[in-house]
């Protein structure tokens, strides 16, 4: 690339908080801006997918237009950039100054200023303790500097897991994206302080259990201490937090106590339905982020993004969210990212997560925060109902009406882990599908396969199934090999795996070529009842070495595949 000038309106334009001497160079002023602030952000020209797709593999690509991408830079990828050779501008720090502390509690629960941690800390245990029959506090794990991420559970039986649907609100996991941070507060307040007035409200507490989590990176918004001074996206070691988790495009991807913490979280609760909040554009986002393929459940997805969207629109500003396709977007459309959570939670915990972009700014002016609450109020509430219609079921035995975890895949329509699986404690599933008739197939190890046609799924409503399925008379003996057993083996799209028992449970999977190279590296779920599903689509034809490991009790098993093409 050409080697970069240094132009004096270029200082006053994009750093004029910084003074540099004329010898320094532009990449130590770089680095310089990153040691002071923790981060930097720059724009580079568009380079086309491909280099786009490189980009975020290594850096924190921020935004993407026709003309210029945004990255993030830490001082763990600044360097690896550096050495790129891009052209680049550094943009601005942004704008804390609007920000407003609140002076206390009773301040901070206006909702137009800023909570310290402190305040926040106090305002969450608040709720708990005012409505006890309503809410819980619980805390998904601590961030690297040891503070605690709280997530409230609200339902009219709090303190009791019931077979109902869970629904998951996720704010700030890029802790200078501040909106979706007071949004979920002022939500949290809402549905307890107008439980008993208002019909919505009491519908969705009755009949979901809805958990909200304000705060998922707090060391990247509380990073000068008590009070929101100097943001950043990235947690207290410098990693994104929505690029870090498991990927299998992502090699050697160190995940974070954040993610770890999170990621356990979220497989003991197995939301049907979730969202997170973030700030620099103003959309709704939804899967896949990863991949240019549609998801199973395309439409559902674009009309459940279409109606946060449109409704945002009725009782807004002109001009709110109107970006990209006035106001929604599929991920890899927008353009391409890996290890992010709305993949994970869509592909390997079955759920169905959107994305929220609530603002162009980053840090929202606390004289903005009344603003992004009315604008989105009616769009939160209406995307939670969407768990109270669709398919709902209860599996159980046929002779003894015990509840039986089981498969729920509908054939000519699910991929790419589209399926659902029942509850191993009550036997309930809920499956989201735009309007249409269905054929349910449900798989139960032990248990004869059963298919339910012609369910209906009708716009607004709720098809609610009670099965009951046939033990098998002489049951087959559960396979238990002493190495992996692929099948099919050549494949091209989908080989299944089933491992020994004992490196069951979460593992790991590496995939190497005959030449040693790792071409893959990622963790998920290996059943006792079901295979272990790799995909090979992304892999050129050729024999690969799968190695599974249990992250467990470290033991491993490995074999062979050939891929086809």
């Amino acid at each position: 690339m050409i080697k970069r000038l240094l132009i004096s309106f270029l200082i006053i334009i994009f750093i004029p908080h910084l003074c540099f001497s004329q010898g320094t160079s532009y990449d130590e002023k770089l680095r310089l801006v990153i040691s002071r602030n923790g981060q930097a952000e720059v724009i580079i020209a568009n380079p086309g997918t491909r280099s786009i797709d490189r980009l975020s593999r290594a850096v924190s690509i921020r935004s993407v237009n026709s003309k210029s991408v945004k990255i993030i830079l830490s001082p763990l990828t600044v360097e690896w950039f550096l050495s790129e050779g891009y052209d680049y501008q550094i943009s601005e720090q942004p704008d804390s100054k609007g920000v407003t502390h609140s002076k206390n509690i009773s301040e901070a629960m206006e909702w137009d200023t800023y909570p310290s941690y402190t305040q926040y800390d106090s305002i969450m245990r608040f709720f708990a303790s005012n409505y006890p029959s309503l809410c819980k506090l619980d805390t998904i794990g601590s961030s690297i500097r040891g503070r605690l991420i709280m997530v409230l559970k609200i339902s009219d039986n709090c303190n009791t897991d019931e077979p109902e649907p869970e629904v998951f609100y996720s704010s700030s996991m890029h802790g200078d994206e501040t909106a979706g941070f007071i949004l979920m507060l002022r939500l949290a307040e809402y549905l307890l302080k107008y439980y008993d007035s208002d019909s919505r409200v009491k519908n969705l507490t009755d009949n979901l259990e809805i958990w909200i989590n304000p705060l998922a990176n707090p060391d990247g918004t509380y990073r000068d201490g008590n009070f929101i001074i100097s943001p950043v996206r990235n947690n207290a070691n410098g990693y994104d937090l929505n690029r870090n988790f498991p990927d299998p495009q992502l090699i050697n991807n160190v995940l974070q106590k954040e993610t770890l913490d999170m990621m356990s979280f979220m497989k003991s609760r197995r939301f049907t339905l979730s969202a997170n909040f973030h700030s620099g554009e103003e959309v709704v986002n939804y899967p896949w982020d990863r991949w240019s393929f549609p998801h199973a459940d395309e439409g559902w997805f674009y009309d459940a993004s279409r109606a946060w969207a449109d409704t945002a629109h009725l009782y807004s500003r002109q001009g709110y969210m109107d970006f990209l396709d006035n106001g929604v977007t599929n991920g890899y459309d927008w353009y391409l990212v890996y290890g992010g959570r709305q993949d994970y939670i869509t592909y390997n915990l079955f759920g169905r997560e959107i994305t929220v972009e609530l603002d162009t700014n980053f840090i929202t002016p606390s004289t903005d925060l009344d603003d992004i609450w009315e604008y989105n109020r009616r769009s939160l509430l209406g995307y939670l109902e969407n768990a109270l219609y669709g398919i709902h079921g209860k599996i159980s035995d046929a002779l003894t009406y015990k509840p039986v975890k089981a498969m729920i895949f509908i054939d000519g329509h699910d991929k790419d882990n589209s399926h659902v699986y029942s509850d191993s404690v009550y036997g309930v599933f809920t499956r989201l599908l735009e309007p249409g008739y269905y054929d349910l197939k449900i798989t139960a190890s032990g248990y004869r396969d059963t298919i339910i046609s012609n369910v209906p799924v009708i716009t607004g409503e709720k098809s609610t199934l009670l099965i009951n399925i046939q033990p098998e008379i002489n049951p087959p003996d559960t396979t238990n090999p002493a190495r992996p057993l692929f099948y099919p083996n050549p494949g091209n799209t989908f080989i299944k795996a089933v491992i020994p028992e004992s490196i069951r449970g979460t593992i790991k999977i590496r995939i190497y070529s005959l030449a040693g190279t790792k071409v893959s590296d990622y963790e998920t779920e290996a059943s006792d009842f079901y295979p272990v599903i790799i995909d090979v689509r992304l892999l050129p034809a050729g024999m690969y070495n799968v190695v599974f490991t249990s992250t467990g009790t470290s033991q491993s098993c490995n074999g062979s595949i050939v891929v086809i093409r």
